[in-house]
């Protein structure tokens, strides 16, 4: 159980990752989580911080993918401004949505990395794709109702892995 659930790295925030990290850590491709990792559940459009994290990372010639259990709808309207590739309704952790991500992407496994807020979709997901994996922490403090589900087990995950979910996770991966 301990190996599908851990992930790579555990950090607070996003935004708090540079193109520089991904790119030292042999990374040229994100997969990442819409929902409390780039924007809190509840937020419609993009924000500025999340356009300009955008803009640091493909500038950097990093490619990225989102991937999110969320609507069409939702995700279209963050994703297509800023020019990103999607997927919706992808039903993380199903290796199915994980593959169309990778495919899209086209570089090596070793050479991707997911970055979400739940253990349940992103890490697990990540990791039953031989994907490395980054945790963060959810931006809002609150959740849908099958997100609420979800964190529910996840407090029992967090404990038998060994995650303290309540400590400070650092602001690089290299914390």
């Amino acid at each position: 159980m301990k190996k599908y659930f851990t992930p790579n790295w555990k950090i607070n925030s996003i935004y708090n990752i540079t193109a520089e990290d991904l790119l030292n850590h042999g990374y040229r491709a994100v997969i990442i989580d819409l929902d409390n990792t780039l924007l809190a559940w509840n937020q419609a459009d993009h924000t500025v911080e999340m356009a300009e994290w955008m803009e640091e990372i493909s500038q950097a010639q990093i490619k990225v993918y989102i991937l999110s259990n969320n609507k069409l709808q939702r995700v279209a309207r963050v994703a297509e401004p800023l020019k990103i590739q999607y997927s919706a309704n992808a039903m993380k952790p199903f290796k199915k949505s994980f593959k169309k991500a990778v495919d899209h992407l086209a570089v090596p496994n070793e050479e991707i990395v997911v970055i979400g807020d739940q253990l349940m979709t992103d890490v697990f997901g990540a990791n039953r794709f031989g994907l490395d994996s980054i945790l963060v922490r959810p931006i809002a403090s609150n959740d849908i109702i099958y997100t609420r589900l979800n964190r529910l087990l996840e407090k029992i995950i967090f404990k038998c892995v060994g995650i303290d979910r309540h400590a400070d996770w650092g602001e690089t991966l290299d914390d």
